[in-house]
């Protein structure tokens, strides 16, 4: 859980998913509600290739 986060919830189809920023490419931060409106979104996370995921 990321530091200072009270709770964890499950999103279901439909949902409005919480904002958030996450580390890109670049160093650089982007953040959710920047693109609210602008364009569909497509998160994906991906597993290091040596981790056991």
């Amino acid at each position: 859980m990321p530091k200072g986060a009270t709770e964890t919830k499950t999103l279901k189809v439909g949902d409005k998913a919480p904002d958030f920023t996450l580390k890109a490419h670049g160093d650089r931060e982007v953040t959710l509600s920047d693109y609210l409106g602008k364009k569909n979104v497509f998160i994906a996370f991906y597993p290091l290739d040596w981790t056991p995921v």
